[in-house]
């Protein structure tokens, strides 16, 4: 295969270029603050057990602290304001229980 000499020159200076671009491109440390983790149900339930569960692994495997709050009340509609009023940062979460399945459904 023959490369025309001003290809080669844009290969070169492209990869003498891209250690210097990946060191100015460098991604931020997640987390760098505590995350949220806004719960639907009320303390002590099924989904905030589990909520705190996955907090207490997720800080003890990323060194950073996640907060369980629970908003109960409104099937979910709180929490969810909650959730959607933050800044959409990536520092709050939202577990929420999915009640579909229960009761009688719609006919």
């Amino acid at each position: 295969m023959k490369l025309p000499r001003r290809t080669f020159l844009h290969l070169a200076s492209g990869a003498a270029a891209l250690p210097a671009v990946s060191r100015i491109a460098c991604a931020q440390a997640y987390p760098a603050r505590p995350v949220r983790i806004i719960v639907a149900q009320a303390a002590g339930s099924g989904s905030d057990i589990i909520a705190r569960l996955i907090g207490q692994s997720l800080s003890e495997r990323l060194g950073q602290q996640f907060i369980v709050e629970n908003r109960p009340g409104a099937a979910g509609n709180i929490a969810t304001e909650a959730v959607l009023k933050a800044p959409p940062d990536g520092y709050t979460f939202a577990r929420h229980l999915d009640q579909c399945g229960q009761g009688d459904p719609v006919r």
